[in-house]
């Protein structure tokens, strides 16, 4: 068996699908990145292993680890592209998915929309049974009734099938029955149960996230498979690790097992890079900006980590209204995403103003300058015209650009505007800034902070050419562009340890609390996640325990994450816990209510292995390094604070030396992103080779 020497992680994201070599022992990081095959993911993803080994020269043998993330499971239910699935529920709750919670997300719309839900009306059967809210089994399912009813819905073509019965959080006494019942007759029929899924109270949200979960379980599966016997088939000895959405990894099995945790994988594994910059730098508080091809998204890191949330929403018919998609109960990076990215498309609103996205041209037929057959004005056609982006150099020189094509597109929305395409370009490369900023902007304010106290660190392969600008209108005076930039997510994967989340639902007030019960489901949840682990190659002395719970002030309806200690509960640990929520509760909202009582939703339990660690290369800083023999000729940019174009230096990214300064205006170019600095700011270059810009607001 060939000794391994390095580590490889991939990324599939809508437009570009990027790739990190990691030397294990020196810590030289290759980068690479192709068009992502919407089709045949799989094929894009190969042909890139293919090219970056063949660059380094080395075989798939002397991969230690491969970490993948993705954004297949998500974009399984925004386009509903899943299977076809049927949903068994409780006598008389089949129309929960469509009842939601008899609330409209926008009081003042009087015709709110809601996405579709995932099972029609005439999937979704009800079984005869009953579990009381206390767990009392009243009625358990029966087996003639269960065999009937799925053999009616195999008859329709159904490929999988989910069970959520009323009040499995409390006992899944009764889900299970059900789940031996079927896979007795159809062994290979997936099944997803509520009660292993997302076992909380909450009856609609915990159904949204099982059917989810069941929607997009066969492909999935179908997908790592193929990714696991293509790697093998190149020679790759180990195990495929893959990124979920709470910032960690499972192995490829447990992935299967419950896809609904990959649904936000591509950007938490962004999320973890600027956690890892954000304790390589010394910069403890960032906001991270992470643009790719088809979205952008910001996250705010506080103390080295980034920020979480214990659920999120999917396919929302209005991006920025909560309540508006699909409720999915899963721990998640608490990120915020905007619909713009370089493949966002440009167009006029019914009143006849420039909107950018949430459409995106994607990689196929991809932005006009492509070349693919895109003729809509993209963020990318944009940068090009604004002379950002080299048509010679784009993907290091494996894709030239059409200047020509993005200008026809361009004047074509300039025309509708009464603009010449380049101010059109400006106008689009303004709006995506701004409403970047706008996002970032509330995000951070929404977690009682200041946007101006926060650095920035940008990638993706557009985060780069916009994030001086973005920093501009936040008041942000420090941006960090990483080496590597436009794949720095795909290096968040291997920033990520093996780590399982588990939930339990037992509400009640904390001063009243029964901790023996609470005691025996931290059992519970211990014993399941070590085991997790285990199977997946984690020592017992490498393994973590932390313990939260989700709690609230009565008669609030949003929980804040409290922490729990470690030893054995009892009443006695009610005061540290109680103040600890209090602590928390003031950072939040800058108030305290001592007077109304506490009480707890979620008791949680994340079990981790040793946190990875990323020696990247260093480089020894020459004080008055010579930033001239990086100098790779000059080209003309667009800046409005400059008044129009501007002759800028063109610098070649990896020639850059470690000490080297850089005044603005000046163009920095790497394979994979381009990193623009306005005039009037400037940057230097680390001893890792990450560029550090001071921005002049």
């Amino acid at each position: 068996m060939t000794e391994p020497t390095h580590s490889l992680s991939i990324d599939i994201g809508g437009t570009f699908t990027d790739f990190t070599l990691l030397n294990i022992e020196s810590g030289e990081l290759n980068v690479h990145k192709v068009l992502t095959d919407p089709e045949n993911p799989t094929t894009a993803l190969m042909r890139g292993v293919a090219e970056l080994l063949e660059t380094v020269g080395i075989a798939a043998s002397a991969l230690q680890v491969v970490v993948h993330s993705t954004t297949l499971a998500t974009n399984a239910i925004i386009e509903r592209k899943g299977a076809k699935i049927a949903l068994l529920t409780t006598e008389g709750f089949r129309d929960v998915l469509e009842m939601r919670r008899e609330q409209i997300y926008d009081m003042h719309d009087l015709h709110a929309r809601y996405p579709d839900p995932i099972v029609p009306r005439s999937l979704r059967a009800e079984i005869s049974e009953r579990t009381d809210r206390d767990g009392n089994v009243f009625q358990a399912p029966n087996a003639e009734q269960s065999a009937t009813i799925v053999e009616g819905l195999l008859n329709q073509g159904v490929e999988a099938v989910a069970i959520s019965l009323l009040h499995s959080y409390k006992n899944p006494e009764n889900e299970q029955a059900l789940k031996e019942q079927i896979s007795n007759r159809h062994p290979d029929l997936p099944l997803s149960l509520s009660s292993e899924v997302a076992p909380v109270i909450n009856e609609y949200e915990r159904t949204s996230t099982t059917v989810a979960d069941t929607y997009i379980k066969p492909s999935v599966s179908r997908y790592i498979q193929s990714v696991e016997q293509e790697l093998a088939q190149e020679g790759y000895e180990g195990r495929l690790l893959v990124m979920h959405s709470a910032g960690g990894v499972m192995d490829a099995n447990a992935a299967m097992e419950r896809p609904i945790r990959m649904l936000e994988s591509g950007p938490a594994a962004g999320a973890l890079a600027a956690g890892f910059y954000s304790e390589l730098l010394g910069e403890p508080d960032l906001i991270s900006l992470d643009m790719g091809g088809t979205t952008a998204k910001t996250c705010v890191i506080e103390g080295g980590k980034p920020a979480q949330s214990n659920s999120i929403e999917v396919a929302r018919v209005h991006r920025f209204k909560i309540g508006s998609g699909l409720p999915i109960l899963i721990p998640v990076l608490d990120l915020i995403e905007i619909g713009s990215g370089g493949g966002s498309i440009a167009s006029l609103d019914n009143l006849g103003l420039l909107r950018v996205g949430p459409l995106s041209a994607g990689a196929s037929p991809g932005p006009a300058c492509y070349g693919l057959g895109g003729t809509q004005p993209t963020v990318t056609d944009a940068n090009l015209m604004l002379g950002y982006l080299n048509p010679e150099y784009f993907l290091g020189g494996r894709m030239t650009l059409d200047i020509d094509a993005a200008t026809s597109a361009m004047s074509s929305l300039g025309s509708d505007m009464g603009m010449d395409p380049i101010e059109a370009a400006w106008g689009i490369y303004n709006v995506v800034t701004e409403s970047m900023a706008a996002a970032a902007r509330i995000h951070i304010i929404g977690r009682n902070k200041d946007p101006r106290n926060y650095a920035i660190v940008a990638f993706g392969g557009a985060g780069p050419a916009h994030a001086c600008e973005v920093a501009r209108i936040l008041g942000a005076t420090r941006v960090v562009i990483p080496l590597g930039a436009g794949v720095t997510s795909a290096l968040g994967c291997l920033a990520a340890p093996l780590s399982f989340e588990s939930v339990r639902s037992l509400p009640g007030l904390l001063e009243t609390t029964d901790w023996e019960s609470v005691n025996g489901l931290y059992a519970e949840m211990e014993s399941w996640g070590r085991d997790m682990l285990a199977n997946s190659g984690v020592p017992e002395d490498q393994m973590r325990l932390t313990r939260t719970a989700d709690m609230r002030l009565v008669g609030q309806i949003h929980e804040i994450n409290v922490p729990i200690p470690d030893d054995t509960l009892a009443q006695t640990s009610a005061e540290g816990i109680e103040s600890d929520f209090h602590q928390i509760y003031q950072q939040l909202y800058s108030r305290r209510n001592l007077s109304i009582p506490i009480e707890v939703q979620n008791w949680r339990l994340l079990v981790s292995g040793p946190q990875p660690i990323l020696n990247l290369q260093e480089q020894i800083v020459e004080p008055n390094a010579d930033a001239r023999v990086a100098l790779n000729g000059s080209r003309p940019a667009y800046f409005a604070n400059a008044n129009g174009f501007v002759e800028c230096p063109v610098y070649h990214r990896y020639k850059l030396p470690a000490g080297a300064e850089i005044s603005g205006p000046a163009i920095i170019e790497e394979e994979e992103s381009t990193t623009i600095i306005r005039p009037g700011d400037s940057a230097s270059v680390d001893r890792w080779l990450n560029l550090l810009i001071r921005v002049n607001p």
